[in-house]
Parts: structure tokens; sequence; C-alpha cells
């Protein structure tokens, strides 16, 4: 979708063309347990307007020391059951990052995945005085079409009585959190930052009859003077800038498993608004900036639905509109004539923007529907199994070896070593089916 945006006194006969992407953010405190069956309605599959960008943050993923381990090794369940579900409808795994029982995934629709650019990953301990990472934050930094965003997933500290450390934590993960870039070398300094998670708030001075009854009652705004983190941001220079929307919806915490029953234990834990989505978009004056950046919240709730933890997972869906700095890929790449495992191929590309490529740079041969990077089927090194180049034009080879002899729709993808990306993707071809190819020519 797009619209047109008048920008600027001096340019108000010229229209720029804007761009609304569509970015869904999953938080959810998962209590170690194993993945449900499906997360189609978590992620909403069924509407018909389909997000640009899933971001989903998740903590207390199970992660016992050799688990944790392994799961470095061979991706945990939980972004196992991600990939799965979300490649099928052309989405990918772009980045990703793991501390302890924190994990925090991004993925995008495939036509985005060339311009996004600049990613950079970091993650903080906080808890048990930064041993063992039970709590803190993860964080993915990126740019798309040359927007710097930031997406910070945090666990912090449990119980009524510490509010206050746990603004101190988040304030000391703003602190500590750095990336190795001149213009955005902090979390803050991002045109737009996303902070969510098991953030732990809970409901003040009110008795638990009065807030069940004001659940019950769907009044939850009799709720909001009394939620910690809305007193924090009243005295908090650091809080005042981020914006929620408003907590509309049941408390996320704490339910008796497999129920939509609030806490009934012995403990019986008051509801409150644990898990929380937040966003903070810097000024535009502050970037004098001719591709500004609008960004609104289209929905913000609990879904009340899943059951294998003590939290329901909460969700919020915004419009990103954009004006965009780069339309065109860093590389063009396309495969030359046909392919079947029968004879070696040829990949074509070319750079259509100076970058700093490498001798490490590679082309991924990929499957329609692949899950991340990580999931291509062979590569080819673009200067080992280079075969001829001019100034615009360069061609490689790959191996008929590696070429998979049952063939299908697959693409070609542009690695960047240097930018950690890719930065170019081809057009879908079939490779053709030896074995089929075969049995038409025998019969």
């Amino acid at each position: 979708a797009h619209s047109y945006v008048r920008t600027g006194v001096k340019q108000a006969e010229l229209l720029f063309l804007s761009f609304t992407h569509r970015l869904y953010v999953v938080t959810w405190n998962v209590a170690t347990a194993e993945p449900p069956d499906d997360v189609n309605s978590l992620l909403q599959l069924n509407s018909p307007k389909k997000p640009d960008l899933y971001v989903i943050g998740l903590q207390e993923v199970k992660a016992a020391p050799l688990k944790f381990v392994t799961d470095l090794a061979f991706e945990d369940s939980w972004s196992h059951l991600f990939m799965n579900t979300l490649a099928p409808l052309g989405y990918i795994k772009v980045s990703s990052i793991r501390m302890q029982g924190l994990l925090l995934l991004f993925f995008s629709k495939l036509e985005h995945v060339p311009f996004i650019r600049d990613i950079q990953v970091t993650y903080t301990r906080t808890g048990l005085y930064g041993y063992w990472g039970n709590k803190g934050g993860v964080s993915i930094r990126l740019s798309f079409y040359g927007h710097m965003l930031c997406f910070l997933n945090c666990h912090l500290t449990a119980h009524m009585n510490y509010a206050s450390q746990r603004v101190d934590e988040f304030e000391y993960i703003l602190d500590a959190q750095t990336f190795d870039t001149k213009n955005t070398p902090r979390i803050l300094d991002h045109k737009v930052v996303f902070w969510f998670g098991d953030l732990n708030f809970r409901i003040e001075d009110h008795g638990m009859l009065f807030v069940r009854n004001c659940i019950t009652s769907q009044r939850y705004n009799l709720l909001w003077s009394k939620d910690q983190l809305t007193m924090m941001k009243q005295k908090e220079a650091t809080l005042q800038k981020f914006k929620e929307g408003p907590l509309d919806f049941q408390p996320s915490y704490k339910f008796d498993l497999h129920s939509d029953n609030y806490d009934t234990s012995g403990k019986k834990r008051k509801p409150a608004w644990c898990d929380r989505i937040l966003w903070r978009k810097q000024l535009e004056e502050q970037h004098k900036d001719e591709f500004p950046l609008k960004l609104s919240q289209e929905f913000y709730t609990s879904k009340m639905e899943y059951g294998i933890s003590d939290h329901k997972p909460v969700i919020g869906i915004f419009r990103l509109e954009l004006r965009k700095i780069y339309e065109t890929p860093l590389v063009q790449v396309s495969a030359e004539g046909e392919w079947s495992a029968d004879f070696d191929a040829l990949i074509t590309y070319s750079l259509l923007q100076t970058f700093p490529s490498s001798a490490w740079d590679w082309i991924g041969l990929y499957k329609v529907g692949f899950k991340s990077v990580s999931d291509y089927i062979t590569y080819t090194w673009v200067k080992d199994y280079q075969v001829s180049f001019t100034d615009e034009l360069f061609q490689v080879y790959v191996n008929k070896d590696e070429i998979p002899v049952l063939g299908g729709e697959c693409v070609l993808c542009y690695y960047s070593s240097n930018l950690q990306c890719i930065v170019g993707i081809s057009k879908p071809f079939k490779v053709s089916n030896i074995l089929l190819l075969y049995f038409m020519h025998t019969s």
C-alpha cells in the first residue's frame, strides 16, 4: 500500500511516494513450556492483511545448561515452529538472538529482504548480579529501506516491590548495549525503538477482589492509574518518550495452566499487565528529515486462547509509513539458461551500487519457501568460482554435482559477508528434475 505525502514548504508542489508496511510484534513469557501445536491464531495467519514483518520476543524459553548448548547449534523448538509456520507463507527468518531464556526472532517477507541491512544483535545480562543471564535484554537493530530500527526484548526483575529496580535495569540495558556504527551506536539513537517483553510491572494498592471485579466487568481503566509502569512513566524521564497503546485487554499474568482462570494456587498472585509492547520514535526535528517515517499502532491485545504458560501472549500491530531512502538492491542476480543436475550452471550478477564487497561473499541456491539464510541447498563463492567478468557483469558457475537431482522452484540470493545480509535475490526459476527428464526420454 502507498500514499502520497507532501513534505516541506519549499517542496509543497512535489509529491513523494510513501509506502505503508505492517509490523506485527509478539511478546510471550512461555514459562519453559514446549511450543503449542500451532501458532496460527497467535500470528493471525487467517487475516486478509498480511504483515510485512514479524518480530517475536519470548522469555523463559527452556534453557537448562545442556539444552542451551545444543540449542545454539540446532535451533530451539520455538524457532523451528515459527520458521516452519512462516516459511510456506513467504517469510524468512532474517535474524535472531538468544541469551539463555530470552529469544528474539525477526521475520520478513522475501521481497523486503534485500532492503534490510546493517543488522547487528547484542545482549545484556541482569539479575543475579549479571550471572547466568536469567534476566536482561536481547536486541536486533537494522535498517529497513534506510530507516534505523531497534527491537529490544527484555525480562525484568519480578515481584510487586521492585518497580524502581525494573526501571534501573532497563536504563542499565540502554547504557550497556552498543553497536558498531557511527550514526547509531546506542539503542536510543535509532529512529524507532520497540521495547517489549515480560517487564514485570504490577498493579499497586488495589486489593485482589477489586482487581478481579474490574477485569470481570472489563473496566480496565479503573486499574490504569495504579499500574506501576504508568506510574513510573510520570516521574522517569527515560520512560516518558516511550508510547504505549491503551491497556484495553485482560492483564496477561498470572493464569492457571490450560485455563482462563487467574491464579488459584496458594500464592494467589494478583493479575497484572506484566507483558508489554512500547515504542519510541525520534522527533523529525532531530533529523531535519526529508525521509520521514510515521508510526501508528493498529491493535494491542492479549491472546487468551493459549494456555501452556501462566502468561498469555500479547500482540501489537503497527503501521510504518515511510519514504524509502533506497529502492534498488545492491546486487542484481539471475540464473542463466536451463538448470539441472546434468550440467554445470551459470549465475550472472551485477553490482547496482558500490558496497564493500569481499572475497567471502557467496551466492546461495534456495528452494522457494526457504526458512532462513542458512537454509540453502548449495552455494558458490563469488571470487573462487568466477568464470568471466566485465565492468558491469560477473559470471560464476555452480558445479552440477551440487544441483538437486529432483529440481523444483528455486531462487538465488547474494550474501554480503561484510554487511552480514542478503543484498540481492533473483526471480524464481525452475531447476529441472533429471529423473523425470530421464523417464520422459526413455519412455
